[in-house]
Order: structure tokens, then C-alpha cells, then sequence
């Protein structure tokens, strides 16, 4: 027999910036608990509002299934002493189990006779065991701050009012956080404050949606995007559908009733990220656009309630955003008062990090940096320099500090209004890009210098004085920059040295600040960073460390490696080389003795398959001269695919280990002009066994 369980844990309005993990945790402790327990069910689901979480598990068997253990005690031989009488041992052993010596069995096992006993260990009853499953998937919850309520030791993410505990239509078992479970829950706080019940764990979704709550966070979440997109197609826009934001909203209400609402077209003259910022920040409004992506005098709110006069509620919202773009209308014209240039004095009050000086500090070195690498690049010096110097002086304008996520937007507007050329102007507010993995990249070579000098002085500055990120810390977002400078060079096909980069960063610092060897910490660093970028081309981690072995320190010339080795790892002939290749490597590892200063000496090479392989092996390098010179990878290594006969034959015929010195040595000599050729591209023995899908 099996039940549907229904856990709902009732409270006050919980946080909605963890309300989504919050319910998937929880779901996730309940099922990790009842496999624990060997108790088997069907499918489940999860809940989240802003008042409760809820989990209902389908088909939950009534009681696990016996198991059967066979115990194991001493042998025959030493169960009973001379006077055959039983031994202390298979006393012990009878003790132990809770029975008689005489109750024990004789079981045969390779070891020889043992005494023993199969036992049958009856499966938990769930209906014994809910309450502590319950509460052990509670105390597990990722909850960052726990709070009490009342005269009660018990703690939560907020005071915890009611608990339903169902299994089928049975209720009542036991407490949960000191509450006793049962049947009853409450629906929407203003449409349904009244207590409900529930006849059935499988009723909850019917029951709640008849007193006001969409408990399933998912479907709030499509139904507002639904309601959010009607209303603004209603208002002949488009609305800007924020999955952030929509998840906040979706945690914020239980019953969604979409509305659409206007202010001031006077506020348009505001730059639209400033409006776009507060409506979503501040509001959680959705803002709307017309069909040439221009901001629309209107937004859409979000009401947890039916009202019988949404036109009030609708007045209501808009009262409370006229302020706060008032508030950005009134930054932005303030800001305006003083050049963009005039605040970077103001950056020396600003600390970047107490070690690495002030944001002036860190201006001046990201200004040297960018020119450098803008003359490396062919980007405009003398523009990215003084990009370089402006990037960071809005971060102390009044726009910034109200709306934090303006930085770089708020600049770039202000560089135009003070007269700064386009490529200036565009740069400061794309120096930041990529902001998350997956976004745009800067689109100008001077924002390109600069938002790689930016990110290059903060990992050598961090790492230099000796904090870089540990475990889940990363303070200073050393791994996004570290992904961002690689996805740059990679995906703008930037012929840099990253070594180069790192250390032309040092160089910005004064002397003794950064610590000896940081430059080749962060090159590792940012190297270990690459399998990230390539997981969804489905580039095994073996070819990320073939390529490794190279010795590239150019990333765009990196990629191009990795992708030529990924394509020769699906050729017939790459297992075989890559084989022989891990052979070679570690015949030439054994030869402590070998010097390869000489070469190969042709008279020394005596049978057919030598000879065979040192012409295909030279052949195949002096084609691959033009190649390598083109960084044509793939080309060159559908070359060196065609050594696999010659290289087969000549280990399956050919003595490497002769004993004529002479000659031994010019065999190694041979292998390792191979193993040079394939080195030249990468270190393909770490594709040894590894099969291509």
C-alpha cells in the first residue's frame, strides 16, 4: 500500500531572495531522508510562497522493505574451551544479538565455519518515523541566519505558525520545530485569512488555489510573465522581463494580479538605464519598451491581491515612483553640473583595497596598462588612456551612489555631455563587460584595453599581496575576471601573450607591493580557468591538458589548439599515436643517460621501419614548417596523423633499447624528434584511453 505525504511548513513572510533555494532544499532533504529510511515512493514536487513550504511525495510506501543481514561471530573452533562448554567469544557474539549460544547457527564461509545468525531487520514504518524525518530535513536547510520566536528554543528562517504533516488523509504526527502537525493550514493572508483543512495530502494544490495562493512557484512565475507581457502588449509595448526580477516578484506574492501604470514623460529625458534601475531595483516594476527598444512612459507592478478597484492600486504605485525618478532626475542633472574629468581627484578618498592604494591609485595603473596594451592590440593609445583615467570617476557621482548598477552607464553619459570623443565615452561603460558569463563583450579595441587592464591589475594586484580566492570566497571576483580577460582575447582573436600582459601589470606597481612569482600564480590561475569556458562545446578535460603540455601562452592561439586537438582526437588514428606517444614519453623518461644534443644520425639508422619512420617523421615537419608558421593546428595534425602505420611498425619490429650504445641512442634520438613534432602542437599522450564520443 501507498499514500501521498504532504509537508507544509506555515510561517511569516520569508525572504524572497532565498525562497527558491529554500523550497528546492527543502524537497531535497525530505527525499534524501526517506531513501535513508528505504522508503520507496513515486514522483514529487516542491512549493514555494511567500508563507509556506510545502513538499508532496507521490506513492510513499506504508513501511520499507525487510532486510536480511547475516551476522558473523567467532569461529567453530574457538566457540566452545576444552570442557566444551561456550567460549567468552560466542558468548559475547550470542549477547551481542540477543540470544542464546545455543540459538546460533554454524554458517560456512571461505574463511572455514563460523558461528552466526541471519537476521531479518524489519523496514520503518513511516508512519512511526515522519516526524523525525521531518525535522532532520529542517535542520539541514542552507538557512544563512536562524531566528527564534517567543518562549521557544526552536529556530527558522522566520516564526513558524502552523505545520501540516498528511500522510493520505491521516494527520497528527508528532511536532515539528516544537509545533504539533496536523491537517489545517491558512490561504491567501487578505482574500482567505480563515483556517483550511485538508482531507487528503493530494487535495493541496485544489485546496490552496480555492483560498487564494498559487503554491507552485513555477507556475506564479509563468503566470506573471504571462499577465506582465498581456499588459504591457495592451500599452503597445513590449515589457522587460527580468528572470531575476520575475523570481523575486514570484516570491513576493501569492496571488499575482499584473497592472500597468505611467508617470511623467518629462522623466524620459533621464538616461533609461537610471529609470530601468529604479523601476527594477527599487519598485520591482517591470519596465516597457515600444518596438525600437525605446523606454516607454509606462511600467507593470505586480499586486497580491484582487482588488475591487485596481485603478486605486494602480494610483497608488504611481505616486510611490514619481519620487524615486524624480530622485534620478535630480542626480542626473547634478551630476551634469561638473565634468566627468573633475571627479578623479575624488577617487583618492575612495580605498580599493588598503595594501593596493585608493581608486586613484588603481586609475592610474589601469591608464599605463590600457595604453600599453592598446598599442599591442592597434587600438587607439591615446583614446584608451584617457578612457583608462575616466573609467572608474562616476563611481563617486551622486547617480552611482544611489544606483549602484549605473556605474559605467552613468560615465558614459556624462563623457558625452562633457565632449569626450565616442570610442572614450563607449569605453567607459563597456570596460566592465562581460558582466556575467554568457554576456556582450566590449566592442571597440580601446574599451577592449582598458576592460583587460582593469581586470589584469586587480589579479595581479589581489594575488600579489597574497589573498586569493578560497574555496567559495572570491571577494574580489577574481574568477569572472579571470574568465573575462580569457573570453576577450579568445573570442576577439587578440594575438596577446597573457604571460606578457601579467607581467607588463606588475610593472604599474611600486616595488616590494607585489610579491615575487604573482605573475606566474595568476597565468596558472587563469589557465585553470579555460575547461569552464569550453564545457558546453563538450571538449574533454584530456585535450584541455594536451594543449596544457604545449606551453601556449597566447589564449587565442590556446583555443585554436584545443579546438584542431579535439578534431584529431576523433580520428581513427588518434588513439594509436596517443598510445604511442605516453610510450615514447616514458621511454625518454627512463633514459636518464640520453642526450639529444646530436640529433638523429642517418648511417646509424640500420633496419627498414627506422629508416621508414625518420623519412615520414621529417617529411611530415618540413610541411608542417608553413603550417605551425599560420597556426594552422588542424592542418598540421591530419599531417602527423599519417605517421601512425610508420610508428606501429616501428615498435612492433625495432629494438629501442639495443645493445650497441650508439645505436640505442640514435633510436631515442628518433623518438624524441617524434615526440617534438606532436609537442610542437601539444602533448597528446594525455589522450591515451581516452575515447571520443
Amino acid at each position: 500500500m501507498s499514500q501521498p505525504l504532504l509537508l507544509e511548513i506555515g510561517c511569516e513572510e520569508l525572504p524572497s531572495s532565498s525562497l527558491e533555494q529554500l523550497g528546492r532544499a527543502l524537497h531535497e532533504q525530505i527525499i534524501r531522508q526517506l531513501a535513508d529510511k528505504g522508503l520507496s515512493h513515486g514522483n514529487s514536487q516542491w512549493f514555494a510562497a511567500p508563507r509556506r513550504l510545502a513538499v508532496l511525495v507521490e506513492e510513499l510506501v506504508e513501511k520499507a522493505a525487510d532486510e536480511s543481514k547475516e551476522a558473523l561471530g567467532p569461529p567453530v573452533a574457538q566457540a566452545r574451551d576444552d570442557d566444551g562448554n561456550w567460549s567468552r567469544a560466542a558468548q559475547g557474539f550470542a549477547a551481542k544479538l540477543g540470544c542464546t549460544p545455543e540459538e546460533l547457527e554454524v554458517i560456512d564461509t571461505p574463511k572455514g565455519q563460523r558461528l552466526g545468525m541471519n537476521q531479518t531487520i524489519a523496514g520503518a514504518k513511516t508512519s512511526e518515523c515522519l516526524s523525525a524525518i521531518v525535522n532532520d530535513a529542517v535542520a539541514a536547510l542552507p538557512i544563512a541566519k536562524r531566528m527564534r520566536w517567543g518562549a521557544s528554543r526552536m529556530e527558522f528562517v522566520r516564526p513558524v505558525h502552523w505545520i501540516v504533516l498528511m500522510y493520505g488523509s491521516e494527520s497528527g504526527f508528532g511536532d515539528v520545530l516544537s509545533i504539533a502537525s496536523g491537517n489545517t493550514s491558512r490561504g491567501h493572508r487578505f482574500h482567505a485569512p480563515d483556517e483550511i483543512s485538508f482531507e487528503s495530502a493530494s487535495d493541496y494544490e485544489t485546496v490552496m488555489r480555492d483560498a487564494w495562493v498559487i503554491a507552485d512557484f513555477q507556475e506564479r512565475c509563468d503566470l506573471i510573465r504571462n499577465q506582465v507581457e498581456t499588459a504591457a502588449d495592451a500599452l503597445g509595448g513590449k515589457a522587460l522581463v527580468d528572470s531575476n526580477l520575475l523570481g523575486e516578484v514570484a516570491s513576493l506574492v501569492e496571488w499575482p494580479v499584473a497592472l500597468a501604470g505611467s508617470f511623467d514623460t518629462a522623466f524620459l529625458e533621464v538616461p533609461p538605464e537610471a529609470l530601468i534601475s529604479s523601476m527594477q531595483s527599487h519598485q520591482k516594476y517591470f519596465p516597457v519598451v515600444d518596438a525600437n527598444e525605446k523606454l516607454m512612459p509606462n511600467f507593470v507592478t505586480v499586486s497580491n491581491i484582487e482588488s475591487r478597484d485596481p485603478s486605486q492600486v494602480v494610483a497608488g504605485n504611481e505616486r510611490v515612483i514619481r519620487p524615486r525618478l524624480a530622485d534620478a532626475a535630480f542626480f542626473y542633472e547634478q551630476d551634469r553640473q561638473s565634468t566627468l574629468a573633475s571627479r578623479v581627484p575624488r577617487l583618492g578618498a575612495v580605498v580599493f583595497q588598503k595594501q593596493l592604494g585608493s581608486l586613484l591609485d588603481k586609475t592610474q595603473r589601469v591608464q599605463r596598462l590600457a595604453g600599453e596594451l592598446a598599442e599591442l592590440t592597434g587600438a587607439d593609445r591615446i583614446q584608451a588612456e584617457r578612457a583608462a583615467e575616466l573609467c572608474k570617476a562616476d563611481l563617486v557621482s551622486d547617480m552611482v551612489l544611489e544606483f549602484g548598477d549605473m556605474q559605467g552607464i552613468a560615465g558614459a553619459y556624462y563623457a558625452r555631455n562633457d565632449g569626450e570623443e565616442t570610442a572614450v565615452a563607449d569605453a567607459i561603460a563597456q570596460h566592465y563587460w562581460p558582466t556575467q558569463a554568457g554576456s556582450d563583450l566590449p566592442v571597440g579595441g580601446v574599451a577592449v584595453a582598458v576592460a583587460l587592464a582593469d581586470r589584469l591589475d586587480t589579479l595581479i594586484g589581489i594575488f600579489g599581496i597574497g589573498q586569493p580566492p578560497t574555496g567559495s570566497k572570491d571577494p574580489f571576483a577574481l574568477r569572472r575576471a579571470s574568465i573575462a580577460v580569457l573570453r576577450v582575447i579568445i573570442e576577439k582573436q587578440l594575438n596577446l601573450d597573457l604571460r606578457d600582459c601579467l607581467n607588463m601589470a606588475v610593472e604599474g606597481f611600486a616595488e616590494g607591493v607585489i610579491a615575487d612569482g604573482t605573475s606566474d600564480t595568476v597565468f596558472d590561475y587563469m589557465l585553470d580557468r579555460l575547461p569552464a569556458l569550453y564545457e558546453n562545446d563538450a571538449i574533454a578535460i584530456e585535450v584541455f591538458r594536451a594543449v596544457r603540455g604545449s606551453g601556449s601562452s597566447r589564449p587565442a592561439d590556446f583555443d585554436r589548439r584545443v579546438r584542431a586537438v579535439k578534431a584529431f582526437g576523433e580520428r581513427p588514428e588518434a588513439e594509436a599515436l596517443a598510445a604511442a606517444n605516453k610510450r615514447v614519453s616514458n621511454i625518454l623518461a627512463k633514459a636518464t643517460d640520453f642526450d639529444n644534443s646530436a640529433g638523429v644520425s642517418t648511417d646509424l639508422l640500420k633496419e627498414a621501419n627506422e629508416l621508414s619512420l625518420h623519412s615520414a617523421v621529417s617529411s611530415a615537419a618540413e610541411d608542417n614548417v608553413s603550417a605551425l608558421a599560420r597556426a594552422d593546428y588542424s592542418g598540421a595534425l591530419t599531417r602527423l596523423a599519417a605517421l601512425r602505420e610508420p610508428v606501429d611498425a616501428f615498435f612492433d619490429e625495432v629494438m629501442v633499447n639495443a645493445e650497441d650504445p650508439a645505436l640505442k641512442a640514435n633510436r631515442l634520438a628518433l623518438l624524441a624528434t617524434l615526440r617534438e613534432q606532436f609537442m610542437l602542437i601539444a602533448d597528446i599522450s594525455q589522450l591515451a584511453g581516452v575515447k571520443s564520443e
